[in-house]
């Protein structure tokens, strides 16, 4: 077993739980042999409800919630759960995996309200809730305790489709500061795994009404549920499937797929 697979991981966050990805992937991690207590985080509390009745733990999580609701809401999820606490050694992942996605045309009207909105639940919110957790992350690896800290970023941040122009724009920022954390990071404990998506069968597409059409073109759910968790527990530091792998494999052999490393302060 690799040393940052998720088979080591005792208790996993995943947040976005309740549709889509975010669903499936809490649902099947809950069931892995080693047998880690799951958290579904998410919005939609009859969702929740319907987790807790498959033996999940749950906690309702609003990611556009103010700083100082998010911050509250951080705190009692490590003081509630004793197993996420470093004192216990135990080990801890994170799988961030909430996203919405409108299409916006520049040459028509756009909607700043959808813009922000994008941008804050794509981007800002992964970046403050792992910001909120990081003393605690580097609590666990100043004991010698791996974790886990998993974005899902999309193969849209590599490629663009130009009808929804900023869910690829904030993906894109998501998997910058992914691959940028990774560098921080790698003295560490803390293992950063991209996830990184094609286009899957999901609800994230409803409210646009395109959903009849792209079902022609994406990946089933449980196909891509299983390729993740598979990557995951093979300890993979990204996982993607489908076009998404491949677009992967092309930056890799473009030698795209790095940052700078941080230089060492005096």
């Amino acid at each position: 077993m690799a040393s940052n697979s998720i088979d080591n991981a005792k208790c996993i966050l995943v947040i976005g739980a309740t549709s889509g990805i975010g669903r499936a992937l809490a649902i099947a991690l809950s069931e892995l042999p080693s047998h880690p207590s799951v958290i579904a985080a998410g919005r939609r509390q009859d969702r929740l409800k319907e987790l807790e009745d498959k033996k999940l733990e749950t906690v309702q999580l609003d990611v556009t919630a103010d700083t100082q609701t998010l911050k509250a809401t951080v705190d009692s999820l490590i003081a509630k759960y004793p197993n996420v606490r470093a004192q216990q050694l135990y080990d801890d992942a994170l799988a961030f995996i909430s996203g919405i996605q409108y299409q916006h045309y520049f040459n028509q009207s756009v909607d700043l309200n959808q813009i922000n909105r994008e941008i804050q639940v794509n981007y800002l919110s992964v970046v403050s809730v792992i910001s909120m957790f990081m003393p605690h992350l580097l609590e666990l690896s100043n004991k010698g305790l791996p974790s886990f800290i998993a974005p899902v970023t999309s193969g849209l941040a590599f490629l663009p489709a130009a009808p929804v122009i900023n869910y690829c724009a904030s993906k894109a920022a998501l998997r910058s500061f992914t691959t940028s954390l990774r560098m921080q990071l790698a003295d560490t404990k803390i293992s950063v795994i991209e996830i990184i998506p094609p286009l899957v069968e999901s609800e994230l597409h409803d409210e646009q009404g395109t959903t009849a059409h792209l079902s022609k073109f994406w990946m089933p759910l449980d196909e891509y549920t299983k390729i993740t968790v598979d990557g995951l527990r093979k300890g993979d530091s990204h996982v993607a499937a489908g076009t998404a792998d491949n677009v992967l494999k092309m930056f890799e052999q473009a030698d795209l797929n790095g940052a700078f490393p941080v230089p060492k302060l005096q």
